[in-house]
């Protein structure tokens, strides 16, 4: 299973590709460092405009579709609707990548933020029934905006 992204020392955007069985390219180095700055999640548009004009569109795609499918990044709902993305806090791989954790969007600066140490708690569903997936979000201010 691949190393944890909370290590006593941090992985390089380098080290988790390889970690991750992923081959060391500028646009993955340049979008995994980006993510690794960012303490909170991004949508499409926020790392479009981030990484600037070098960088396309569907590139960009392909590129979180391969994080989230290697347990690099997770989805983000929000009530937006659309997704944005976060970092993994913890060792996530390709067939263990779950995320019970709550995720919480401020109402005045907008920033959706993981709160990995809030979790979800386990939901017993009827017969028949198989969960794949679980969002929990909570929104409210954030102790940035509430200063």
């Amino acid at each position: 299973m691949p190393a944890t992204l909370n290590d006593v020392s941090p992985m390089t955007a380098a080290q988790t590709l390889k970690e991750h069985d992923l081959r060391h390219t500028t646009n993955r180095v340049e979008l995994l460092d980006l993510f690794m700055q960012s303490d909170h999640a991004l949508a499409h548009g926020d790392i479009e405009s981030r990484l600037g004009p070098d960088h396309d569109r569907v590139t960009i795609y392909r590129t979180l579709r391969t994080f989230l499918d290697k347990g690099i990044v997770h989805r983000v709902l929000d009530d937006a609707g659309d997704p944005k993305y976060a970092l993994c806090r913890h060792s996530c791989g390709k067939d263990d990548h779950h995320h019970d954790h709550v995720h919480f969007k401020c109402h005045q600066c907008g920033q959706t933020t993981c709160l990995d140490e809030v979790r979800i708690p386990t939901i017993a569903l009827p017969n028949g029934y198989q969960r794949q997936e679980t969002n929990l979000l909570i929104q409210g201010v954030c102790p940035d905006c509430e200063k």
